[in-house]
């Protein structure tokens, strides 16, 4: 059994210990392993553009805004820009701040009929340390994963 097919069902096992409504969750060092090592898989941060903007993000992620700043109001067209940029037979990897609004995107897509989807846990950011600070306990950013400024 190869690398990928290990992470993948890791990641089925997650999401099934957990009842997820999709395929899998996916640790961010092992969201890294797949989009370098899977043909075809895509990585879709669903952040809002201003987020994009002062944090960061990652190298050929795909951008889907699920909430618009300011007010972090749904975005009425996810699904829709979703299907024009992302092929629904593909594999694909949601994230964001922390892995909240990711989860909610894999869902809805799912729901849409997209049947291979994963959300990353942790996010870009991570959760809050003890100082109120992300960026220091979980994430991509604290896994130091690729990332760049924009």
């Amino acid at each position: 059994m190869g690398k990928i097919t290990e992470i993948l069902q890791a990641a089925q096992r997650r999401a099934k210990e957990l009842s997820l409504p999709y395929e899998g969750a996916l640790y961010p060092g092992e969201a890294y392993e797949i989009q370098q090592s899977a043909p075809g898989a895509t990585l879709v941060d669903v952040r809002s553009q201003a987020e994009l903007d002062w944090v960061g993000g990652v190298p050929g992620a795909k951008v889907i805004e699920w909430a618009a700043y300011p007010g972090m109001k749904p975005n009425p067209h996810f699904l829709a820009q979703l299907e024009q940029q992302v092929d629904p037979e593909s594999l694909v990897i949601f994230f964001c701040r922390s892995g909240v609004r990711s989860h909610h995107a894999a869902a809805a897509a799912t729901k849409a009929g997209y049947n291979d989807c994963y959300n990353m846990l942790e996010g870009f950011e991570g959760e809050k340390d003890d100082s109120k600070h992300r960026n220091t306990i979980g994430g991509w950013r604290a896994a130091r994963l690729p990332w760049e400024q924009r």
